[in-house]
């Protein structure tokens, strides 16, 4: 299967597990939830896809969509405040 470039961006937990807030990642992934599965084995994320909310390109979407080349990936964990 090809390899696509993606944009990947962190938030709250996810971004102190990684380290980074954001990064490039290539994958033959075509949807949010194979690339997150592959972000998880790589980076051992304990949260599981449903515990988490995707958006691409700035709009929120299932994590089923299916990715473009190029496509800008935010994986978003659930925030508490008050």
């Amino acid at each position: 299967m090809d390899q696509r470039s993606y944009q990947l961006q962190y938030f709250a937990m996810l971004k102190e597990w990684a380290g980074v807030d954001k990064e490039e990642m290539s994958s033959s992934a075509t949807t949010p939830r194979e690339l997150y599965k592959e972000l998880r084995d790589k980076r051992n994320f304990p949260l599981s896809d449903t515990e988490l909310r995707v958006a691409i390109n700035g709009d929120f979407t299932d994590f089923d969509h299916n990715l473009a080349e190029g496509d800008q990936i935010a994986f978003i964990p659930p925030v508490s405040g008050g």
